[in-house]
């Protein structure tokens, strides 16, 4: 059935090409929507971007026709777009305590309007559609039927772990071992769970259920093949010390895998596993030019206003998280202070043929160039070619926001995503839409992408209890 959608403001702040959702349906703009998006339209934050996005479609649909009218989304779907004002009189028969005229009310009068002249002419269902959870219940209190706009919701429960179990004789893993391959066809179990692109397996033997294998499947020859990467590489102080790390580890040494995301709660070795793997890789292996670790500006609690000093020394406490890793990476240990620098350094020191700094300090990797940790605030415009890029926190990412950084990606760059979607700051998403577990359901399967969900603690046994408690 053809239904009525009014939107709320923040429905279009989150996503701008809402307005194309909603197939062949009535969307109805309230008049409060337009006027709160001019508002937001200087904002230099996604938020401005997505305003001035807006502007732009509405202003284009105006071409169709008279928006109050009613003009045509698009010439496939049917749908229709429809500028509404508030009438003074609805706003009156709302109850005493919603006759304020704010925003909000405003947006609810238009939803009522909409469903008391469909009831007359006996025309489609209204449901106002907004991410404000408290609007969403003056709805319901007023008769109205609300949504939350979930188009781009990912349910967390059913959140794609990236790992799975398999029952397998004894002959196919040892077949697997001895031929580094292994067909489907020797798993009868395998036929009722169809396998995702290097989605990691683990075989248990029928027999011996003690007795297992770690795998993964090849998704472009539709086969099973042993781990490798993650037992061969030295990673000094890191290595994995459970089954989804040793996943992980093989995902993130593995560049034909362009696109790693890794999900789990605190201290389950997320940004440590990727700031190792991308060390090795860039320094050891030079299988990259440089490692890129950059997280969003956003803070636990409340602001403690602006920092002064340059650019760098701003970013000293955002950053602080990914330079403690990288301290315990590098320094610490007499066998990392007698370590020589990273093959292949360009700074002016190794050209002139002096002697290379050691690896005891983060900040020598980042004067060779080697090293490079940013705000994700400046990553628009850029192009980024053969570098391994880590992206932590990610939880607090909208999905705009990850395809702006994705979309950055050049030939030969690696790109991780690390968070937790229950540990998120940014109050304009949450578990179920930040862009983080968007990005796990849209690239699951691709041949260019894994994920791995972590679920055991490692970072200290008080860490693990907390985690479990709290």
């Amino acid at each position: 059935m053809r239904k009525t959608f009014v939107l709320d403001t923040n429905v279009l702040l989150h996503d701008p090409q809402a307005l194309t959702r909603f197939e062949d349906n009535a969307v109805v703009i309230p008049i409060e929507v337009v006027e709160e998006i001019d508002r937001f339209k200087r904002d230099p934050s996604e938020k401005g971007r997505n305003a001035r996005q807006i502007s732009r479609l509405l202003d284009a649909l105006r071409e169709k026709g008279n928006l109050a009218d009613g003009v045509p989304i698009d010439d496939t779907s049917g749908g229709t777009l429809q500028v509404v004002f508030c009438r003074s009189e609805t706003l009156a028969q709302l109850p005493p305590e919603l006759k304020a005229g704010n925003g909000d009310n405003n947006i609810l009068a238009v939803a009522l309007e909409q469903l008391r002249s469909g009831l007359i002419a006996d025309q489609p269902p209204v449901v106002l559609v907004t991410k404000d959870t408290n609007l969403r219940i003056k709805a319901d209190a007023v008769g109205l039927i609300a949504q939350d706009y979930t188009t781009d919701k990912v349910d967390i429960a059913d959140l794609y772990p990236g790992v799975c179990e398999l029952a397998a004789s004894a002959t196919a893993m040892e077949t697997l071992n001895a031929e580094g391959v292994l067909s489907l066809s020797a798993l009868p179990a395998a036929e009722g769970a169809p396998l995702q692109a290097n989605e990691g397996v683990t075989l248990v033997d029928q027999a011996q259920p003690n007795h297992t294998l770690l795998a993964r499947f090849d998704g472009q020859r539709q086969c099973l093949v042993p781990l490798q990467k993650a037992t061969r590489a030295r990673l000094g102080k890191v290595s994995a010390r459970n089954r989804e790390q040793t996943f992980a580890l093989d995902l993130l040494l593995d560049p034909s895998v362009q696109l790693l995301t890794l999900v789990g709660k605190a201290g389950t070795g997320k940004t440590l596993l990727a700031l190792a793997a991308g060390l090795h890789q860039v320094a050891d292996e030079q299988l990259y030019e440089r490692l890129l670790v950059t997280r969003p500006v956003i803070s636990l609690g409340k602001e403690i206003g602006f920092l002064p000093g340059s650019l760098e020394e701003k970013m000293g406490p955002w950053m602080q998280p990914i330079i403690d890793n990288l301290d315990f990476l590098l320094g610490g240990s007499a066998e990392d202070e007698g370590r020589s620098a990273p093959r292949g350094a360009s700074g002016p020191a190794n050209r002139a043929g002096a002697h290379r700094p050691t690896r005891s300090n983060w900040t020598d990797l980042k004067g060779m160039g080697l090293l490079e940790v940013e705000a994700i605030s400046y990553i628009r415009g850029r192009s980024i070619p053969r570098q391994f890029m880590v992206v932590d926190e990610a939880q607090n990412l909208t999905p705009h926001e990850v395809k702006t950084i994705v979309t950055r990606v050049g030939e030969g760059t690696k790109i991780v995503f690390t968070g937790d979607p229950y540990q998120i700051d940014n109050p304009y998403v949450d578990a179920e839409s930040n862009g983080l577990t968007w990005l796990v359901e849209r690239f699951k399967g691709q041949r260019l992408a894994g994920h791995i969900t972590l679920i055991r603690g490692e970072r200290s046994e008080l860490a693990e209890l907390a985690a479990n408690l709290l």
